[in-house]
């Protein structure tokens, strides 16, 4: 098993890696392998919508994207974690997955998803809520903890005060683990399941 983890916060020792770090301790514990990305901090443009991809296979814009890319096909689950900004995830995270996953023609059927969120104080929820939309859209199923996967902390290092959210935390990986090694004996035995041909429909028809 292996999971691939986008951090969206532009600080790598802030309170999103504390959440993460508790994560990727159950993981290690669990034989799962891990592999942390630290994108918040880099300069990634939004789609313009070109359809590039669509002809080569990859983003117009050769930065990271294109480098996740190969590591998310490999992957059995992802975590994409970020901080709030006005009640949203890091904008620079958004630009990430907005073109990581529209880029990728690759099946993510079954892959699992997994959101991080983490606020001073309020926002975690709408946070929650925007990144598990890119796992709903491409039929990956949503790893679930005891409560919304969110933690709480201002100052750098806060978060390791919120007992709540780190127990959190090591349950969603838990779980999220589970899920992935069910999904992989069940694929083992059944396959994944079928597909019709895609129908588009118009409503402006």
């Amino acid at each position: 098993m292996k999971v691939l983890i986008i951090n969206g916060s532009p600080r790598p020792n802030g309170n999103t890696s504390v959440a993460l770090r508790e994560m990727i301790d159950v993981f290690n514990a669990e034989s799962v392998e891990t592999e942390l990305v630290q994108i918040g901090n880099k300069d990634i443009r939004g789609c313009i919508a070109c359809l590039n991809c669509r002809k080569t296979g990859k983003c117009v814009f050769n930065d990271v994207v294109n480098e996740l890319a190969p590591k998310f096909e490999e992957a059995d689950g992802l975590v994409v974690a970020s901080p709030v900004y006005y009640a949203s995830a890091n904008a620079t995270l958004i630009a990430c997955l907005d073109r990581l996953f529209y880029s990728t023609r690759f099946d993510k059927t079954m892959k699992v998803g997994a959101s991080v969120v983490v606020a001073r104080r309020g926002g975690c929820s709408a946070t929650y809520d925007e990144l598990n939309k890119y796992f709903a859209i491409c039929g990956m199923p949503i790893a679930t903890s005891q409560y919304w996967n969110s933690a709480h902390g201002r100052e750098p290092g806060q978060a390791a005060e919120d007992l709540e959210g780190l127990q959190t935390m090591r349950t969603l990986a838990r779980n999220m683990t589970f899920l992935m090694k069910s999904i992989a004996l069940g694929k083992e035995k059944y396959g994944l399941p079928g597909k019709e041909p895609w129908q588009s429909t118009s409503f402006i028809r």
